[in-house]
């Protein structure tokens, strides 16, 4: 429930002060985070940690 209040509150700030420019950062953090939970245990985690 915790992340979900998060997320609500996170909405709620883009929505009202305007910030809709988070979103894209907020959208391309999400990619890269679930990239590499993805790809953790397979031949491709070498490549994708010399990214960053």
């Amino acid at each position: 429930m915790g992340r979900l209040s998060v997320a609500s509150e996170l909405w709620q700030f883009m929505r009202v002060r305007k910030k809709w420019w988070l979103a894209p950062i907020l959208v391309l953090l999400l990619l890269l985070s679930a990239l590499i939970v993805i790809t953790q245990g397979s031949a491709l985690a070498p490549f994708i940690y010399s990214l960053f």
